[in-house]
């Protein structure tokens, strides 16, 4: 990601009807560092719900994803600190599987820190890291090596996606694959909407400075002045669609300055349409998988049914 495409998109997004943001650039340092506090808040439910399903199935899940003796590149799609992986990755090296780990990330930073950390976690691991968007980095996997590949897209990662940008992100990655190739796909399941909507309202605040550290970001890196004190952090969940979607609501009527000169207006109230966190049902799962073609593999639950890992096929 370069700076003139991180400037492009804000532009774009800022100038739009509504306004939004990407959600992807909320991963700079500190957004990073505020990531794994929001992971390791008792209200964000996903986190124990994930990391019992890899912890307790952690046998179960890799003989899932893998052939017998055939040598393959295991793929991580947003590794971020890659502590769900890491079960995986240990169970493979410790069965003397041949594999290398190429972690994928947009974050250049969280690269390097896999790259020194994660041969010290798992001594002997193979690793090479991908900076960049997810599906170009895949295609540089794929030149890299030609054996088959194992992709892990986790932490419902793909509920980042409006529905028919899912579907069409997973499509493109569906392309990009081989015969015989696995992916598993974490989605967090349709649940209760108070425990929804809490794990994006956090007691501590947490999500609300994990929202407005973008702004943050935009005035470091794009020379703006937005008063982030004047932005107001505003979740909201449909259980009929499944969305959860956070905004930033302005306070006040502003104008927002950029280094170049550029003025984006802000009415009273309006809206900066930040992110989607999509739920599903498990008919939404085998849905997705029969439209691209993928063959379905098991599904893996943690004992409250709030999350599903789908493992597929092509």
């Amino acid at each position: 990601m370069t700076q003139n495409t991180f400037k492009k998109d804000v532009y774009s997004g800022l100038k739009s009807k509504p306004k939004s943001l990407s959600s992807k650039y909320f991963y700079d340092e500190t957004g990073d560092a505020l990531f794994q506090k929001i992971m390791a808040s008792d209200d964000y439910y996903l986190t124990n719900a994930d990391n019992e399903i890899f912890s307790k199935q952690t046998s179960e899940l890799s003989k899932a994803l893998t052939s017998k003796n055939e040598p393959f590149d295991v793929l991580e799609l947003g590794a971020g600190d890659a502590t769900k992986s890491t079960y995986l990755l240990k169970e493979w090296q410790n069965s003397g599987a041949d594999f290398t780990y190429f972690p994928i990330d947009i974050s250049s930073s969280m690269i390097a820190y896999l790259e020194g950390e994660m041969p010290q976690r798992i001594p002997n691991l193979k690793v090479h890291g991908f900076a960049g968007e997810y599906l170009e980095q895949v295609r540089e996997a794929n030149r890299y090596s030609k054996r088959r590949k194992v992709v892990l897209f986790l932490g419902s990662s793909i509920g980042n996606f409006e529905l028919h940008e899912a579907h069409n992100f997973l499509r493109n990655l569906y392309d990009e694959l081989h015969p015989g190739d696995m992916v598993l796909v974490g989605f967090d399941l349709k649940k209760n909407p108070h425990q929804i909507l809490k794990a994006y309202n956090d007691s501590e605040g947490i999500t609300r400075d994990f929202n407005l550290n973008l702004l943050t970001r935009i005035n470091r890196e794009l020379g703006a002045n937005f008063d982030v004190n004047q932005f107001e952090h505003f979740p909201i969940y449909n259980p009929l669609t499944g969305a959860c979607r956070s905004f930033l609501i302005s306070q006040k009527q502003q104008n927002v300055t950029f280094i170049d000169g550029t003025e984006i207006e802000f009415q009273p109230f309006e809206a900066i349409d930040m992110e989607l966190s999509q739920k599903f049902s498990i008919e939404d799962i085998d849905t997705i998988a029969m439209r691209i073609g993928f063959e379905k593999q098991p599904y893996f639950f943690d004992s409250n049914r709030y999350y599903c890992n789908a493992i597929w096929k092509k």
